[in-house]
């Protein structure tokens, strides 16, 4: 009797979704707004076209997703330092947050090709561009702010900003030169850092 082949599993619809997510944040990363097709983030999840949009309303629509998952994940990285580290000395909480930090952006390069090489989109695309950039610099000047800084209470914003701007150029560069190990790029990032939370 001759085997019959195995029926394809359907995917769930939270899974289908994740694989879409994935697949447009490799071709956004690559090709910006602009210059992504949907059908082709359809191919690369391995759906027509017509299931993504069960899932998204547009291509528009993919790409703030992505945005706002980027967003999303700002947070954890202090609260995770801070879990972690938050009876330590500052700069061992702040190197622990750095190298959380590092694993995403290798695991999430698109999040920053999106943020800072693509400027593609119409108006409501760069409004949510500004948003995650500002949201970013909230989070570290509340870490600033709550570690007992020496940082005067009217430079912690900027020293935010410094920060933010500073290491997204330093994961553009990893992005860019990804022969670098990581330790380098953490110690690089951890020396530039440590002294705003000193």
């Amino acid at each position: 009797m001759a085997a019959t082949a195995p029926t394809p599993r359907r995917l769930r619809a939270a899974d289908r979704r994740g694989a879409l997510l994935a697949a447009a944040a490799r071709e956004f990363g690559e090709r910006g707004y602009a210059g992504t097709r949907l059908d082709v983030i359809a191919a690369a999840a391995g759906v027509t076209k017509p299931i993504v949009y069960r899932h998204f309303a547009s291509k528009k629509d993919l790409y703030l997703a992505l945005l706002a998952r980027h967003e999303h994940d700002l947070d954890g990285f202090t609260e995770r330092g801070i879990a972690a580290h938050g009876d330590e000395p500052p700069e061992p909480m702040v190197r622990a947050i750095l190298d959380d930090w590092l694993d995403y952006v290798r695991d999430n390069r698109h999040a920053w090709l999106m943020l800072f090489r693509d400027a593609s989109g119409d108006a409501e695309i760069r409004a949510k561009r500004r948003e995650v950039n500002v949201r970013a610099r909230e989070v570290i000047a509340g870490f600033i702010a709550g570690t007992g800084t020496s940082v005067p209470a009217d430079q912690v914003e900027p020293t935010a900003e410094m920060i933010v701007s500073g290491l997204a150029g330093l994961a553009l560069w990893w992005i860019d030169e990804p022969e670098v190990p990581k330790p380098i790029v953490l110690d690089v990032a951890a020396r530039v850092c440590a002294p705003a939370f000193a």
